[in-house]
């Protein structure tokens, strides 16, 4: 049987899903892409490297119908094919940056609907489906420092990473044992990507931080989206890979 290895990526048409998904078009990998927009010149990509990808334009603000269709699309592939099977929940949004005394509803509650629901109803469908695989299964959530670390004015984005994290050291207990998939919520360091613009780009009454952020762009502390993603991609392949369910790429290995 030909090595086969199976990887849904969400926020996969720009930035560090972007990164990560044009790295990953290699042989003997498939590829499904979870995002608003498709993108084609990814998909140019992966008809010249020989590689399955499919890509899906999904609003994950409608979680459960993401995770309804995800579900279905895994039942119906040839579990036997895949040696290992991975779901990247790299979506996310920081919204406009403000008090939450000054957020707007229904931009709330979108922003936790993407960030947080989004990915814990995609795990679900991802274990529940692929449950009794062969496959290595694992589950990679692109986590933040700011679920670590609070920051004012991005209160939707904390909360929605630190929930992330902790889902994950529930779902890690749930998963040990044999045939269990293992699990890790990771930082991924500073990146720049949209939402650095949109940080760098807040309004300061709103947002005080904003010059700390201009300062990272300004001083070169950012990391680009294609060395950001390979450090993820480098992390995933770990043996250790979900000894600690809440990590930072930068943890030694």
């Amino acid at each position: 049987m030909t090595s086969s290895h199976l990887t849904v990526i969400t926020g996969a048409s720009r930035g560090l899903g972007r990164a990560m998904a044009e790295q990953l078009l290699q042989p003997g990998r498939r590829l499904l892409c979870i995002s608003r927009q498709s993108d084609e010149r990814l998909a140019a990509l992966a008809r010249e490297a020989g590689v399955e990808l499919e890509q899906w334009q999904q609003d994950l603000a409608d979680p459960v119908a993401a995770a309804a269709r995800l579900a279905a699309w895994l039942q119906g592939l040839d579990a036997q094919r895949f040696d290992s099977a991975t779901l990247v929940n790299n979506a996310g949004t920081v919204g406009r940056p403000r008090p939450l005394s000054e957020a707007v509803a229904t931009e709330l509650a979108q922003a936790l609907r993407v960030g947080l629901e989004a990915p814990m109803l995609l795990t679900s469908a991802f274990l529940g489906a692929t449950k009794g695989w062969r496959a290595d299964r694992k589950v990679l959530n692109i986590s933040s420092g700011l679920g670590r670390n609070a920051m004012g004015s991005q209160a939707p984005y904390c909360a929605a990473k630190a929930g992330m994290d902790h889902f994950s050291r529930a779902v890690a207990l749930e998963e040990k044992g044999v045939g269990g998939a293992r699990i890790v919520s990771l930082a991924p360091g500073v990146v720049d990507t949209d939402m650095q613009v949109q940080l760098r780009e807040s309004e300061p009454g709103m947002f005080p931080d904003y010059v700390r952020f201009q300062k990272l762009k300004a001083e070169g502390l950012l990391d680009s989206p294609a060395s950001a993603a390979a450090k993820i991609l480098k992390y995933l392949d770990r043996v250790d890979f979900g000894s600690n369910p809440v990590a930072d790429v930068r943890d030694p290995a």
